[in-house]
């Protein structure tokens, strides 16, 4: 009988040890960088998730050809963390270009690839192509700053890539930049009708909340220059809940958040007009939803929650309103950032496609 009870609990800890595994996803498998200037070397960055219960561990990240330059988060990602692939193309080569990295983890038998693909051009002229974003005789290939899924004690950088246009030598600076932020131009000085870039770093340290937090900074066109709509630039950064430390009962217990749709779109709309559609937001889990968090990154877009608390089993709906007058002025991607209490979906951002008529 003693025999008997050890050999079941001995059976019941190997399926208890087997069900807890590591599940990694991606924020994209596909990084598409359109076109490229030829020797400008180009990085996609790939957001890796923990949605399992035990440790992610990424082995080994190999490269398609010697073109392209690895890098990865080396410890492992606890739970509901998440952390990074990037992979660095050199543009020595003109033309269509696609490339592979395959990522070693012990969530997958076999890598998993991501791709990254676009075109290497050889006219540093045609700036409208690689830097489609105009302020003066400055051009950019990004309108905004965004900083998404920051966990605190992080500090992740972007770049803006900076293209000169002018008869003048240009200093790249960005005007008020927030204490959280920090700029550095390469080169400090672009030369007459040469690029470089901006590297913007995010110290998660000095974020005064979690959710989003927005600014606007200012980029100088010229010694002196002053700030205005026309050289603005928003800034967004997303600071998560860590949820790292909760134990799988836990997990087992959390809410669950489910939407009808995480997109909306407002076609041919007027400048005077405004138009509204509704989200249904679902608790399928076993405790209460709280929706800690939410925010628009834009003045064209209204919401309008009637619950911030969603029982198990229980839905509200959430309105969103596009309007007509405001969005000549929006720059970026109209969104909205949902933080919940759910420890496997704590950000959900809605995208909303607006145009006007």
């Amino acid at each position: 009988m003693k025999q008997f009870l050890l050999a079941i609990s001995l059976w019941m800890g190997f399926c208890l040890t087997g069900m807890a595994q590591a599940k990694i996803t991606f924020d994209k498998q596909m990084h598409e960088f359109g076109v490229v200037l030829w020797k400008h070397p180009a990085t996609a960055t790939f957001t890796v998730k923990n949605e399992g219960d035990k440790p992610l561990v990424i082995s080994n990240v190999t490269t398609s050809c010697g073109c392209t330059v690895v890098n990865w988060t080396k410890t492992p990602i606890a739970p509901g963390a998440t952390g990074m692939v990037s992979s660095t193309f050199d543009a020595k080569t003109l033309g269509r270009f696609q490339k592979s990295v395959g990522v070693y983890c012990n969530a997958s038998a076999r890598p998993i690839y991501l791709t990254m693909r676009g075109e290497v051009s050889a006219d540093p002229k045609n700036y409208t192509l690689t830097h489609p974003y105009e302020i003066g005789a400055i051009r950019l290939d990004k309108n905004a700053i965004e900083f998404d899924d920051a966990n605190k004690g992080d500090r992740p950088t972007m770049e803006i890539l900076v293209a000169n246009t002018s008869n003048e030598v240009y200093t790249p600076v960005l005007m008020h930049l927030p204490p959280y932020l920090q700029a550095v131009a390469v080169p400090e000085r672009i030369g007459k009708k040469a690029t470089g870039k901006i590297k913007i770093t995010l110290d998660t340290e000095k974020l005064p909340k979690f959710g989003l937090t927005t600014a606007t900074v200012y980029l100088s066109r010229y010694p002196g220059d002053k700030v205005g709509e026309e050289n603005s630039i928003p800034v967004s950064a997303i600071l998560l809940p860590d949820f790292s430390q909760m134990s799988q009962q836990q997990r087992l217990n959390s809410p669950m958040v489910e939407l009808s749709t995480t997109e909306l779109t407002f076609p041919d709309l007027l400048e005077k007009e405004k138009k509204s559609q509704n989200i249904i937001i679902k608790n399928n889990g076993k405790s209460n939803l709280e929706i800690t968090d939410l925010q628009v990154f834009n003045s064209a877009l209204g919401v309008q929650l009637k619950k911030r608390v969603i029982k198990p089993g229980a839905s509200t709906k959430m309105k969103i309103t596009a309007y007509g007058k405001y969005l000549k002025k929006v720059k970026g991607a109209p969104r909205v950032l949902m933080i919940t209490n759910d420890p496997n979906c704590p950000k959900i951002i809605l995208r909303v496609n607006v145009t006007a008529k």
